[in-house]
């Protein structure tokens, strides 16, 4: 078992390396037509399995054909981190889609709204005031 401190240190050499791989390692068509990054990278601890997330930018029909390209690339990715990252055993890759920022807005946008919609109406001016007056 590694340590907690050997497992993190991977995981971030990981997303690294993958990171780098998205944008000029690639050759899928499909990866390429979404933006896509590595949100986190979770390592076994054992070394073995590395679950990789990423946040993909577009439309559903984009984010599906980026997922399809991603698990094809898979062996590539894994072979390429076995050549770049120097362990005894390459982990086993596994690439998860990240919708935390999409949820992390949608909150947002509707705190936002509540706001809005709880903001007292603007207090008379006293200009308006005066003219009620006479």
């Amino acid at each position: 078992m590694a340590t907690s401190r050997r497992v993190s240190r991977v995981a971030e050499l990981i997303k690294r390396e993958v990171s780098q791989m998205l944008l000029n390692g690639i050759k899928d068509d499909r990866v390429g037509s979404g933006m896509v990054s590595v949100t986190d990278v979770d390592v076994s601890g054992d070394l073995q399995h590395a679950k990789i997330y990423v946040s993909i930018y577009g439309t559903e029909e984009a984010k599906a054909e980026t997922m399809a390209g991603l698990k094809s690339a898979t062996g590539y990715v894994r072979s390429e981190l076995g050549a770049r990252v120097r362990l005894r055993r390459t982990p086993e890759v596994i690439f998860i889609e990240d919708r935390s920022i999409e949820r992390g807005t949608k909150v947002l946008s509707l705190l936002n709204k509540l706001q809005y919609e709880r903001s007292p109406e603007p207090a008379d001016t006293e200009e308006d005031i005066g003219a009620e007056e006479d």
